[in-house]
């Protein structure tokens, strides 16, 4: 017993001091933009990529990546996170598009991909299939990051990001059955197929479902930070879990939850300081996992492995690529011919070619039964299309968009968003000023504070309406971030009510409906 506790303690030392080996690596990369202007120009999970590969060319390799870490480590608060922060009014918007990409996308691709290396580099369907399955999750953190940054339209990244999050859950559900047929654990047939992606998907949205209404009730009832923070870190591995062992989509019923709790949970059962700090925690996670997980992608590769099956590389590099066109192109074309909602040449090529693909492709692969004889030949192309896509579609995005004409106004948005800030938090020290005068102290000095905050609000509001002057294009976005404000008042009023006890059940917001009807 005393052996077996030295080795057990000995395994945890050697595994913390490689996880802390990978952080401090990682976090050591996150400065270099700050010491070396240059790297700025590199978004930042391309840039651990890069090192990453430095030390796997130096063949130092900090961990050895499995499915399992991927999968039940990294991939559920990566798929909490984005769900948390993806508005739901902006993703029923675009819904249908979205659902035509993740699901008709995914088909497409992972045919055309299984078409194109089994007639032209000779490999077998069944390789060929679980190398499109395997690639057909696209993975665009990188890319939506970089668009939040430059300022580009919240419609593109809402296309992005939503395709991504459902289409990871199609490309598991459809790698599942595709390694179960040549086990001879699955039917191949239409309503086999069915059945099969009704059943997970159905299990995943139901048990997401139950879990995100459930937390979102249950933190009605009081008021702790930290207890919230928690339970919603709980509720991103805790549904994937037990979706997994319910069989199904552990994906989508993250996704699920995490779009639940965070449009509204978020806004019934938590006050907006609480928000803050949750939000806050999934942004931290997210950028600790990310830093991981594109470190980790570097530094597997194996160089040797690449250059054997380089030919087949290429073929599936050509075949993605024009799969990824197919699908966009056309099914966007079916989109707005339903729909009528618009979605122009250049945002469509955007949505072809920021389609990356990362750490599910490469979960998906290394998950291949060993029994297949074909294992390392799937993980070596698997490996070399992503790590083609991070770097030669990665690097190139930005000046694709420059050259589309998508950049936005981001940095002039944030530059209000920061001065009202300011100018709001002014207004609370001035009111804070007069209302709480206290005796012994002299009054001219509080004459001299208050005509110190009054002049600093002064110069605040004139800087706000010279940028309202010289750029009325963001008059819309102004009267947005005001009908926002309203919004989210209404919401903090009604939540206030149910948590005091005034009211038994959160009311149906109404503001909305009549601030629309009013425009």
């Amino acid at each position: 017993m005393m052996m077996e506790s030295q080795i057990g303690e000995h395994l945890i030392a050697a595994n913390l001091k490689q996880f802390l080996l990978v952080l401090s690596v990682s976090l050591g990369v996150a400065t270099l933009p700050q010491i070396f202007s240059w790297f700025r120009q590199i978004p930042y999970t391309l840039l651990l990529v890069i090192v990453g590969l430095g030390l796997a060319i130096a063949d130092v390799r900090l961990v050895t990546l499995s499915p399992g870490l991927i999968l039940l480590i990294f991939l559920p608060p990566l798929l909490f996170e984005a769900a948390w922060n993806l508005h739901w009014k902006e993703l029923k918007a675009d819904f249908f598009p979205i659902c035509l990409y993740a699901i008709f996308g995914v088909v497409i691709s992972i045919l055309g991909i299984a078409l194109g290396l089994n007639q032209l580099a000779g490999l077998s369907l069944t390789t060929a299939l679980l190398i499109g399955a395997s690639l057909s999750a696209t993975d665009p953190v990188s890319v939506t990051a970089l668009f939040r940054e430059l300022g580009v339209g919240k419609r593109l990244v809402t296309l992005m990001e939503g395709e991504s999050l459902f289409n990871d859950g199609m490309a598991v559900v459809a790698f599942g059955f595709l390694v179960a047929l040549p086990l001879g654990k699955a039917e191949l047939g239409l309503q086999p197929i069915l059945l099969e992606f009704g059943t997970v998907v159905g299990i995943g949205v139901a048990v997401g479902s139950l879990i995100g209404f459930g937390i979102s009730y249950l933190t009605q009832r009081f008021d702790l930070p930290m207890v919230e923070q928690s339970l919603t870190l709980v509720s991103a591995y805790g549904t994937y879990l037990i979706v997994e062992d319910l069989g199904g989509s552990g994906v989508i019923g993250v996704v699920t939850t995490g779009l639940i709790l965070g449009n509204f949970g978020s806004r019934i059962g938590m006050n907006p300081r609480t928000r803050i700090i949750v939000s806050e925690f999934w942004d931290f996670l997210a950028f600790f996992v990310n830093s991981i997980v594109f470190l980790l992608i570097g530094d597997q590769i194996r160089f040797a492995s690449l250059v054997e099956n380089i030919h087949i590389i290429f073929v599936t590099v050509i075949a993605m690529i024009v799969m990824r066109a197919l699908a966009l192109y056309v099914l966007s074309q079916v989109s707005m011919t339903i729909t009528k909602s618009e979605i122009s040449l250049p945002e469509q090529t955007i949505l072809w070619w920021g389609g990356l693909r990362g750490s599910v492709s490469i979960a998906l692969a290394l998950s291949v039964p060993n029994v297949l004889s074909e294992k390392e030949e799937i993980i070596a192309t698997v490996f070399g299309v992503v790590l083609f896509t991070l770097l030669a579609q990665g690097l190139t995005i930005k000046p694709l968009l420059e050259k589309l004409n998508l950049l936005g106004d981001g940095g002039l948005k944030e530059q209000y968003l920061e001065l009202a800030a300011r100018n709001v938090a002014l207004e609370r020290v001035l009111e804070h000023l007069q209302a709480n005068q206290q005796p012994g102290i002299d009054p001219e000095f509080y004459r001299y504070q208050e005509t110190l905050i009054k002049g600093e609000m002064k110069n605040i509001q004139d800087k706000i309406d010279k940028l309202q002057d010289e750029h009325p294009n963001l008059n819309e976005f102004y009267n947005e971030q005001f009908r926002d404000e309203l919004l989210a008042i209404e919401a903090d009023t009604y939540a206030e009510f149910v948590r005091s006890g005034r009211l038994n059940k959160e009311l149906a917001p109404m503001l909305q409906d009549v601030l629309q009807a009013g425009n």
